[in-house]
């Protein structure tokens, strides 16, 4: 494997159009069913990285991150960021296909540019927090965030509220597309299958 993809000729452009989904409503399925993000902005020549959920709203990121987090100090006055959702995602054996191919590495990622403002509301940091755990309950709903929570009110202080206008998209589904119909499916049941077994034989590892 070279990079995570098969092995191809050297002036073959790169990524491949066959891997990039350049429709909008896939990539904010990617967004609404794997909303943990991983959020990149850059300070001083130095990445800063933070993990934490966010919400889609028209052409809009929302999110909240705890004051103490440094990457907290630079989420505002329109400042750049880049995005990016990981959806599912497994190693693809040659063992699969029905015909000879290569070990190669499926997912599906999208990559979002955008500009970030805070919000300095703390009426409206608390209404989004309580849409958020709304969004995140679907569709059971088990628990409400209720806006006379104590403890809602209590942490405000300590979070902050920003939003990420979306300034570019790019969705990378690798996916076997290249692969004839019986392989394209054999693909598609192996992503389904690894992610289902191995996530538990994972946490026996390490929880």
């Amino acid at each position: 494997m070279t990079s995570c993809t098969t092995f191809r000729t050297r002036t073959m452009n790169y990524p491949p159009q066959h891997h990039q989904d350049n429709d909008i409503n896939h990539m904010i399925e990617v967004m609404k069913t794997y909303p943990l993000a991983t959020l990149i902005s850059v300070e001083n020549n130095a990445p800063l990285i933070t993990h934490l959920p966010l919400v889609y709203e028209e052409g809009k990121l929302i999110g909240h991150i705890d004051i103490y987090n440094p990457q907290a100090k630079v989420l505002k006055d329109n400042k750049d960021v880049t995005i990016i959702f990981a959806g599912p995602e497994c190693y693809i054996s040659p063992s699969i296909y029905s015909t000879t191919q290569l070990p190669t590495w499926n997912y599906i990622k999208v990559h979002l540019k955008g500009t970030v403002r805070a919000i300095e509301s703390k009426a409206a940091l608390k209404q989004s927090l309580i849409t958020m755990t709304e969004f995140l309950e679907a569709p059971d709903h088990k628990y409400e965030l209720k806006p006379d929570n104590p403890r809602l009110d209590k942490n405000l202080n300590y979070i902050e509220m920003f939003e990420i206008t979306i300034t570019h998209w790019e969705g990378k589904f690798k996916l076997s597309q290249d692969k004839n119909p019986k392989d394209k499916t054999a693909a598609r049941e192996e992503l389904i299958r690894a992610n289902q077994e191995n996530l538990r034989q994972f946490l026996d590892k390490v929880f």
